[in-house]
Order: C-alpha cells, then structure tokens, then sequence
C-alpha cells in the first residue's frame, strides 16, 4: 500500500512539471500585437504603418521593442548596451521579424536574410527576411542581393 502511494505521487509530480513546463514555454513564444504608438527603438518613426516590415523583440519579463524593419532591430539587438542598457541577449525571449513573401511575422532564427538587395523598406535599403533557403536565393538572384545570412551571421559591419 504504501509503496503504490509513493509511485502514485511519483506519477503526479512528474505530470505537474510537464504542465507548468509546458505553459511557460508557450507564453514566450508569441509576438506583441503592435499599437498606433510603438516607435522603433532605433530611429524614431512609428512602427504600426509598416506591417511589411515589423520587427520585435520581446523580453523575459514581458516588455519588448519594435521596430520599422529588420535592419533597425539588428542594430538594436547587437548594441542592445547602448539602446537598452538595462538589458542583456540572455534577457531576450524571442525575435520576430515579417516574412517577406507571406507577410506573416516569424521568428527570426528559422529564417535567411538577403543582403544589398534592390528592395527598398521604410529607412531604405533593408534586409530582407525570407522563409527558405530556396526562396532567398531566388530573390538574391531577381532582386541583385549580395548575400544571404542566418540569423547568427549578421554583425554590425553587415548592416553598413
């Protein structure tokens, strides 16, 4: 008896942790649903416009940062000491950025970024984020990109 009430609570704590395992990863994964309001954290201009071209950054604590394109949030995140210096990368979430052809907002790091392209955004010339590595090697190829990147490949010296 007393050995089934052991597997028993065994059994109970191990369904527990799943489930609170389970719902705090679901709520960081999700964007913010911009407002009129929201400025970019780089350069100023109000971000709800450019639903092409929304970027953000969302926080542990539940704060983010958007953005008018993927180029201003690249500056954001690797200089995140002189934007937000109350923060550091281990306090971030997740990053979002709109897909180019689909328009949807996708996390960043499942995603290829053509470079120098002839394709302009609000601020100009822009990154262009593309779901697949087929896709981003047609537009480079249509639109006279440079280069294609991950996520983890761009730096402040690609972004000149």
């Amino acid at each position: 008896m007393k050995q089934k009430r052991i597997h028993l609570l065994s059994l109970l704590s191990v369904i527990l942790f799943l489930l609170l395992s389970q719902t705090s990863f679901s709520i960081e994964k999700k964007p913010v649903k911009v407002k009129e309001s929201d400025k970019c954290k780089v350069c100023g201009m109000f971000v709800s416009k450019y639903t092409n071209w929304i970027a953000q950054i969302i926080f542990n604590d539940g704060s983010y940062a958007v953005f008018d394109g993927p180029k201003d949030m690249f500056r954001y995140y690797l200089n995140l000491s002189k934007y937000n210096p109350s923060k550091k990368q281990t306090d971030i979430s997740a990053v979002f950025v709109t897909e180019y052809y689909s328009a949807k907002i996708m996390e960043a790091n499942n995603l290829f970024f053509v470079l120098g392209s002839d394709v302009l955004g609000p601020m100009g010339y822009e990154l262009i984020p593309v779901a697949s590595e087929q896709n981003a090697k047609e537009f480079l190829k249509d639109h006279n990109g440079k280069k294609i990147l991950k996520f983890e490949q761009i730096t402040l010296e690609a972004l000149k």
